[in-house]
């Protein structure tokens, strides 16, 4: 049984991957941050050392929507930097040769065509609302990148998904992204009766949000398929939605039946960010859950662990 060691355990992606059918044909080592502080350079070098995993799988960080991103840039940068190049650095001290990096679609430059293929990385100047993230992630990716190229036994590969929503996610509008967001806003309206919500900007921004536990399965079908799993891909729906759709689409799940009105002095972020699935879709993947039931099992567990 091979062992897999996987950061960020505790949050959603983690969580996702360690609920995932597959997680119980591996060992899976999943410490959470009293455990194993990733910031921690000797403390990550002491546990790879020590631990000797199969394969490394880095979902851990710092995330949050845009109010977040643009509160707190500097931890945003400063804490997935560290992350980032601790853990991968420290698998290389140690040994490990497989290595699968989670990067994110906020690495891509707010002004490129759409769909977006994974060679666009640095070829732009990048969204403002969350770009010490997204520096961040990209250092990490380029980590990865250049001990594969120094040295070729050391396979360390990149994976971007696209906005993710889903179980275990962050309903606080403090720190949650748009579509936790809007179902916190909308069951919340519901239950105060609001005859409207509001919407920031005029809605017709373009996303794409993939539910969390198409993510996990991509994972363990790039652990179990490594040899094969490109360098660097894009993993996500290869469609997207208006902001206004998703409040739609959110109102039926909840039974939300106000108004929508647009508040146009509020920031909306980059106006289309759609990532080009053709890399994943030759390697053999594609994600299976509709945004519908993605927000109805979305909404579920937000009743039942959230709101309660």
């Amino acid at each position: 049984m091979k062992r897999v060691l996987l950061t960020g355990g505790t949050g959603m992606v983690g969580r996702n991957v360690a609920e995932h059918a597959a997680a119980a044909d591996y060992e899976l080592i999943a410490p959470d941050s009293r455990e194993l502080d990733l910031r921690n350079q000797s403390a990550v070098d002491s546990y790879l050392l020590k631990l000797q995993p199969d394969i490394v799988i880095h979902a851990a960080g710092r995330v949050g929507g845009i109010q977040a991103n643009i509160r707190e840039p500097v931890v945003f940068l400063l804490d997935n930097l560290d992350m980032g190049r601790n853990i991968v650095g420290a698998a290389r001290n140690a040994g490990v040769k497989r290595l699968i990096n989670l990067g994110s679609s906020c690495m891509y430059p707010r002004e490129t065509h759409n769909p977006i293929p994974e060679d666009a990385v640095l070829t732009g100047a990048l969204e403002p609302t969350n770009e010490g993230y997204a520096l961040a992630k990209i250092a990490t990716a380029r980590l990865c990148d250049y001990i594969s190229k120094e040295s070729p036994e050391y396979q360390y590969k990149t994976l971007l998904p696209c906005n993710l929503f889903g179980r275990h996610d962050k309903f606080d509008p403090r720190h949650s992204h748009m579509v936790p967001a809007i179902i916190h806003k909308l069951h919340q309206a519901k239950l105060s009766d609001a005859p409207q919500v509001d919407i920031w900007g005029d809605g017709t921004a373009r996303r794409e949000f993939m539910y969390s536990g198409d993510l996990a399965d991509c994972i363990w079908q790039a652990v179990d398929r490594f040899d094969n799993l490109p360098s660097m891909m894009n993993v996500g729906l290869g469609h997207d939605l208006t902001v206004n759709e998703y409040y739609r689409a959110a109102a039926d799940v909840i039974g939300y039946q106000g108004e929508f009105v647009h508040d146009l002095t509020k920031p909306v972020g980059m106006r289309q960010k759609m990532v080009d699935v053709s890399r994943a879709s030759a390697w053999g993947w594609q994600a299976k859950t509709s945004i519908v039931e993605g927000l109805r099992l979305t909404y579920q567990y937000y009743i039942q662990e959230i709101s309660k």
